[in-house]
């Protein structure tokens, strides 16, 4: 019985080894394609996504109308819209976002890369709202970007006091989160194994 079940763990980890190595080339493909990308091209994108900000900003006010004073009054924030989809014991997904800075006005163009790991096969998308309330980690989540591994994801903790931040959870000092699904505001967030740093293509 044990060695059946060694022999199906090797399996397991052989499938999930063979993923990666299919999905790294592709996110290699992706960068090659946008560092050969025109000025209009460029251009485009980045329209594309300040829309997408524009759209997920107008869903996030919806869902919690106090989110919108939680912004204003911030040092920066950053929107992500990723689509991720995960086959057999691997997955992954890939995301752009905007970062701007609320006392400049300044837009950091950025992306998200999620690595999944598990058994299943499904379709997610979602839309994650980072908001700072220090200038300090503002910068440092730009120019040094952010891993969300597993440990960061579980501390995470929604505030429900009634203030501004409402809603939201709390991933650090001072550093809020909102995640936003098909069925609106998230209670709790999925982002374990992801990572965000700057585009250096579109800045």
């Amino acid at each position: 019985m044990f060695s059946k079940s060694l022999k199906g763990m090797k399996v397991l980890l052989a499938l999930f080894f063979v993923m990666g190595l299919i999905a790294l080339p592709a996110l290699a493909d992706s960068d090659k394609k946008e560092a050969g990308m025109s000025a209009s091209e460029k251009k485009k994108k980045r329209t594309e996504i300040q829309k997408m900000v524009d759209q997920t900003l107008e869903k996030l006010y919806a869902a919690q109308p106090k989110a919108k004073k939680a912004i204003s009054q911030s040092q920066g924030y950053a929107v992500f819209s990723n689509f991720g989809m995960k086959i057999l014991v691997a997955g992954g997904g890939t995301g752009k976002g905007l970062a701007v800075n609320k006392e400049t006005g300044k837009k950091t163009y950025m992306k998200m890369v999620e690595v999944q790991a598990g058994i299943g096969l499904g379709i997610k998308k979602f839309q994650v709202i980072w908001v700072f309330d220090d200038e300090a980690d503002f910068k440092a989540f730009i120019d040094q970007g952010w891993e969300f591994g597993g440990q960061a994801t579980a501390a995470a903790r929604m505030n429900d006091d009634g203030n501004s931040m409402q809603g939201a959870l709390s991933v650090k000092q001072g550093v809020w989160v909102y995640q936003l699904t098909g069925d609106g505001l998230a209670l709790e967030l999925t982002l374990k194994g992801t990572k965000y740093y700057k585009d250096k293509k579109l800045n």
